[in-house]
């Protein structure tokens, strides 16, 4: 999946098309007020609830937090291929944390992703 530049409708469709190959359909969608959503939304999911309620998205939000804290001492992205590696390392850092891999299952969360490597480390 790559970053788009704008907000447009076939970005959108593009984005969402990949998401519901990789996942099943949703009864909520919840995102932010962009038209191009709202657009494509009811075309690709009917059955889904489109919640566009201003707290609504807090969760996502807040879950790339330290991805934007990471991001203002770079001064934002360059070119989307630096884009892609960053998001890409970023996503597999906190699905190590929370435990979605099989690596470091047996070890307490705070050590998870020190004891990850090192196994990471043996395998490369």
């Amino acid at each position: 999946m790559s970053v788009s530049r704008r907000r447009d409708i076939a970005s959108a469709l593009r984005f969402f098309t990949t998401v519901l190959a990789a996942h099943r359909s949703p009864a909520e969608v919840i995102t932010d007020r962009a038209p191009a959503l709202a657009n494509v939304t009811p075309d690709l999911i009917p059955a889904a609830f489109h919640n566009t309620g201003q707290y609504e998205n807090n969760r996502c939000e807040c879950d790339h937090g330290r991805l934007t804290a990471r991001l203002r001492p770079m001064r934002g992205l360059k070119t989307d291929r630096t884009a892609s590696i960053v998001i890409r390392g970023h996503a597999f850092v906190q699905n190590l944390r929370r435990g979605h891999y099989e690596l470091s299952v047996d070890t307490v969360p705070a050590l998870r992703l020190a004891t990850a490597f090192d196994e990471l480390r043996v395998a490369i």
